[in-house]
């Protein structure tokens, strides 16, 4: 548990027909790290996938299949033949076929009802037809053409003009006058003879409105036949871009790993690490699945070159049972301990809980983190992004509620528990008290004072207990790596770790009554005089020369900065501690103004007793939202700042194991 699960590294060499049965074991399973890749190019193989993806996005867009951001969890394969990519071809090909149709239905809506809405708004104007040519939108050309030239005339124009049969070879062309010298030009090579227009003649020609009226029904029409075929290849092909989205999603993470290994003619050649203690199941399966056509060595992470020479990092994955594997991401969002190196994840989850429970001390306000814990881990949602939230959440708020029974506090209610306290009390001690723990100083009792004072000190042994063994693991961290220089002669070393404990063993003494004795010199500048001269030292026993590398100035100022910083980060991490205190006096000021106003206000009649359930709900909800979101703000920086800058001098790598993800990202 106090140690990183260990790890070996796995060279495999599998022929081509068993590749992707491999991969797949290897995706379902997520128990191998395979190496950062070289090069960030796609392979030809990958960019065709990728394209295909994209294909099947754009038709899952269309048909408006949100359901696919969703995880797809049934087996599916993740080879791409090319059997399956006519398939998925031939689904496409007919989804973007409705979709061009579509298009062009909307356009030619649109097109269509702008000429309806000018032409409105001119056919009952009093005016000469040749006018109109002179309207903003339309452009308009009347006169005879072959018959046989209509068809091909709406064909060369498409959607850039409206053309009108009127009577027999007689049509109305009407479009935008941008498009007029398009339409003039077809016109021209269909031998179209303009056709004049009575004198007298006014308005716009019945006939014009009627028809443009008629196509606007008929593209209605087709509106909502491609809406119903849209639907209908939503039903018809839902599930198949579901499947074949997740299926090339596999494909994809396939290929990209495939990339990055040595290949030969009939061979794959791969390596990746994984935790030594599944490695023999892991043989036995891959065996299985390439009927022992596959080679497997294991090497130890001292075996691997890389590793001995500094370049690659052993990853870690921490051995933790689940009340522990709760705070890993504490640690985590910190850094992962190098490979080997002490796990100090129990540590951060005893102390966390201890520290958050002490700040945060309330009965009922512990029972809501509690609940709130207990239903985001009993949550049946699926990647739920707050469930490695719920055991920290649970831990703290069983803490939370020790301590608020120690101090007598229910949602800030101070007599609530006090009949309970004075029967548990009196069955111990013989003498029965209110509460167990006085944190608020209170007017008229004299030993008040000294109880708090009490406490902080308390919180200032947790300080001390956080130092130490943060000092410790640093101790044992740098002899497993082979740096003792930091081992024993640095700040966080065993000279650090000896001054801080006799400063302390000092301090106890003559806080007790004692005084400070000749040989507390010796006690404290014996450690001194190492750190000081831990350079010279360490070059001596090395017999690196010159002793003094950078001369004899530099050495002194270098010394006296080292001693100086070690003085003050020793008393300042271990102060730092009685912030501790501190918030757990505050909290308990705050709960007893909330329980100030409501006692005061329940006494006052219907109004009063309203106000007082009120003031007594705002009043808990803003401490457990807010003074709860600081409190864990303020644990989190001491193990940071105060635990974790002991030994956290060098991070490693965090075990990321190649897994199939088959949820689609756009």
């Amino acid at each position: 548990m106090l140690r990183p699960r260990k790890m070996k590294l796995a060279e495999l060499t599998v022929f081509k027909n068993d590749m992707d049965n491999v991969l797949e074991y290897l995706g379902n399973k997520g128990e191998i790290q395979f190496p950062e890749p070289d090069s960030a190019i796609d392979s030809l193989e990958v960019t065709r996938i990728k394209m295909v993806i994209q294909r099947l996005i754009e038709a899952s867009e269309y048909l408006e299949t949100s359901e696919l951001e969703k995880d797809f969890h049934e087996e599916v394969s993740f080879l791409l033949n090319r059997e399956n990519e006519k398939y998925i071809n031939d689904i496409c090909c007919k989804i973007e076929e409705i979709k061009d149709l579509e298009h062009a239905v909307i356009h030619e809506k649109q097109r269509i009802l702008e000429t309806i809405n000018e032409a409105n708004a001119f056919s009952k104007m009093n005016m000469p037809f040749a006018d109109f040519e002179h309207l903003s939108y339309l452009t308009m050309r009347l006169g005879r053409i072959e018959q046989k030239y209509i068809s091909e005339l709406r064909n060369n124009m498409g959607e850039r003009a409206v053309i009108i049969l009127l009577d027999d070879g007689i049509i109305l062309a009407a479009c935008s006058k941008k498009g007029r010298f398009a339409l003039d030009t077809q016109l021209k090579k269909m031998s179209f003879e303009p056709v004049k227009v009575p004198q007298n003649y006014r308005g716009i020609p019945a006939e014009m409105m009627t028809r443009l009226n008629e196509q606007y029904d008929s593209i209605k029409i087709n509106e909502k036949k491609i809406k119903e075929e849209k639907e209908k290849l939503r039903r018809l092909y839902f599930y198949e871009i579901k499947r074949l989205t997740a299926s090339l999603n596999l494909a994809l993470s396939a290929e990209k790993i495939k990339s990055r290994f040595s290949v030969t003619e009939n061979l794959y050649h791969f390596s990746g690490w994984v935790p030594a203690d599944i490695l023999p199941r892991l043989t036995k399966e891959l065996t299985s699945i390439t009927d022992g056509r596959i080679a497997i060595y294991i090497f130890s992470p001292e075996e691997v070159p890389s590793v001995k020479n500094g370049n690659e990092k052993v990853p870690v994955v921490m051995k933790n049972n689940a009340f522990i594997k709760g705070f890993e991401s504490i640690v985590f969002s910190y850094g992962a301990p190098l490979y080997g190196t002490v796990d100090p994840t129990f540590l951060v989850a005893f102390f966390f809980t201890i520290m958050f429970g002490i700040m945060f001390g309330d009965v009922g306000q512990g029972f809501v983190l509690l609940l709130a814990g207990i239903i985001i881990y009993k949550s049946k949602k699926k990647n739920n992004k707050l469930k490695k939230f719920s055991i920290p959440l649970i831990s703290v708020g069983i803490s939370s509620m020790i301590m608020g029974f120690l101090a007598g506090s229910v949602f800030a209610n101070e007599k609530l528990l006090v009949t309970p306290t004075r029967i548990i009390t009196q069955f111990i001690t013989g003498q029965p008290m209110d509460r167990i723990l006085h944190i608020l100083p209170m007017a008229g009792e004299g030993g008040s004072i000294i109880k708090l004072m009490y406490f902080f000190a308390f919180t200032l042994s947790i300080g001390i207990a956080v130092n130490s063994l943060g000092l410790i693991i640093n101790i044992y961290n740098r002899c497993f790596l082979k740096k003792y220089k930091q081992a024993f002669f640095s700040k966080t070393g065993l000279a650090g770790l000896l001054l801080f404990w006799y400063a302390l063993f000092i301090a106890i003494r003559v806080i007790l009554g004692g005084r400070f004795e000749i040989y507390d010199y010796f006690g404290i500048f014996i450690p001194l005089l190492f750190i000081f001269f831990a350079p010279v030292i360490w070059r001596f026993i090395t017999n690196e020369r010159p002793v003094m590398e950078k001369g004899f100035l530099s050495f002194v100022m270098e010394g006296f900065v080292e001693i100086m910083e070690t003085i003050s980060i020793y008393f300042s991490n271990t102060m730092s501690f009685l912030r501790i205190g501190a918030f757990a006096l505050a909290h308990a000021v705050f709960s007893f103004i909330i329980f100030y106003f409501t006692e005061e206000l329940a006494f006052s009649g219907i109004t009063g007793t309203i106000y007082a359930a009120i003031i007594m709900i705002i009043g808990n909800v803003i401490i457990i939202a807010l003074e709860g979101l600081i409190v864990a703000i303020q644990v989190i920086r001491l193990q940071y700042y105060e635990f974790f800058n002991k030994f956290f001098m060098e991070t490693g790598v965090e075990f990321a194991p190649f897994r199939f993800n088959r949820k689609e990202k756009k």
